[in-house]
């Protein structure tokens, strides 16, 4: 049997600390009371690789993304509304993973390679919010307001919530790849999944020391998510602040995207 995947959207996502129990939860129900709270992440140790990963992050994610997605694309014209949609959906989840790695550096409770993949992800999210907001221009979603509920402040609780965060995103990418309509949008969004993929790998990978237990590939298939599923999932953690105006109506349950 394989590992089972964490998910976002149950009760005890919401809670916040209460991630660090989800790993073993069953398919779909993360958190539910058959979880087992996971062995303690490494907390020593830092990768020979550190100035390496940190410099590649820096020069290829800001360099490469911005290179990927055309300038203004959605100024374009032909360019359809449902395409501009998912560069909003795939901004606004930038956003929250961006905002997650750089509230944890600032937490300062990440030492070694937790810390080291903190700072290479976190340059890697901000390059795409960059390049995804340069493409949308005047249309982009603005950048709501966050609150992680205390999973930043301590280091196993913030890895189990970025594994869970990157599954997310990696899902949400892989489930719009067949609604986009825009040759340049897709090239765009299957140049940023894979990259979202390996941090997703990298973490677990970290979580495990080499264990397989979460396994960095646990399934020969990767599922997908649909827009909506995501959204709501996302919304349902308290992650972000709906009732900041930035974030779209405050009435709604999920963020605006259409600009």
């Amino acid at each position: 049997m394989l590992a089972e995947r964490p998910r976002l959207g149950s009760a005890s996502v919401a809670s916040g600390r209460e991630l660090a129990s989800f790993w073993r939860g069953p398919r779909g129900h993360i958190g539910s009371a058959s979880a087992a709270i996971p062995a303690s992440v490494s907390q020593d140790g830092t990768s020979s690789a550190s100035g390496f990963f940190k410099r590649a992050g820096a020069v290829a994610g800001a360099g490469l993304a911005a290179g990927m997605i055309p300038s203004a694309l959605a100024r374009a014209q032909g360019v359809p509304k449902s395409d501009i949609a998912i560069l909003n959906y795939a901004l606004t989840l930038e956003y929250l993973e961006a905002a997650f790695y750089k509230k944890a550096l600032a937490d300062g409770a990440l030492r070694g390679q937790f810390r080291n993949f903190a700072e290479v992800t976190g340059q890697h999210e901000e390059a795409h919010v960059a390049a995804l907001k340069k493409a949308l221009g005047s249309k982009a979603v603005k950048r709501p307001s966050f609150d992680f509920k205390g999973t930043t402040a301590n280091q196993d609780t913030f890895a189990q919530t970025a594994i869970v965060l990157e599954d997310t995103g990696v899902e949400a990418y892989q489930g719009q790849a067949g609604n986009i309509k825009t040759p340049a949008v897709l090239k765009a969004a299957i140049s940023i999944h894979p990259v979202e993929a390996r941090h997703a790998a990298w973490i677990r990978s970290l979580v495990g020391m080499g264990s397989g237990d979460p396994s960095p590939a646990p399934e020969a298939f990767n599922p997908a998510k649909d827009m909506n599923a995501v959204l709501a999932a996302v919304q349902q953690t308290g992650f972000i602040v709906m009732g900041d105006a930035a974030a779209g109506d405050p009435m709604s349950a999920q963020p605006r995207m259409t600009g």
